[in-house]
C-alpha cells in the first residue's frame, strides 16, 4: 500500500503563488506515476498535472505555462508550484499515485487552494 498526505494548501489573492507538496510513504517502489487533481464546488475531479517515473510530465491546458510539477525522489515527495494563480483554480486539490497495470491507485486526503479576487 501507498500513503500520500499534502500540504501546502491555502488562500492566496489571484496572481500570487503556491506550493503544494505531496509525500507518499509505504510499497513506493511500485508508483509508476504521481499526479495532481483537482475538484471545484459542483464540479468533476479533473487531471491538473503528472509525472512519471521517468520524468516526463503533462498538464491540463487550464494552467500549462502557470504550474510545474516536479519530484524529489530522495525525499519521496512531488511537488505543484503554483503561479499566477486565477478564482478558477480554487478547489480540493488531491495527489495521486497509480502503477501501469491499475493494481495501485492511491489518493491523499486533498489540500484546500482558495484564491481570491
Amino acid at each position: 500500500q501507498v500513503q500520500l498526505v499534502e500540504s501546502g494548501g491555502g488562500l492566496v489573492q489571484a496572481g500570487g503563488s503556491l506550493r503544494l507538496s505531496c509525500a507518499a510513504s509505504g510499497s513506493i517502489f511500485s508508483i509508476n506515476a504521481m499526479g495532481w487533481y483537482r475538484q471545484a464546488p459542483g464540479k468533476q475531479r479533473e487531471l491538473v498535472a503528472a509525472i512519471a517515473s521517468g520524468g516526463m510530465a503533462n498538464y491540463a491546458d487550464s494552467v500549462k505555462g502557470r504550474f510545474t510539477i516536479s519530484r524529489d525522489n530522495a525525499k519521496n515527495t512531488v511537488y505543484l508550484q503554483m503561479n499566477s494563480l486565477k478564482p478558477e483554480d480554487t478547489a480540493v486539490y488531491y495527489c495521486n499515485a497509480r502503477n501501469w497495470d491499475s493494481t495501485l491507485d492511491a489518493w491523499g486526503q486533498g489540500t484546500l487552494v482558495t484564491v481570491s479576487s
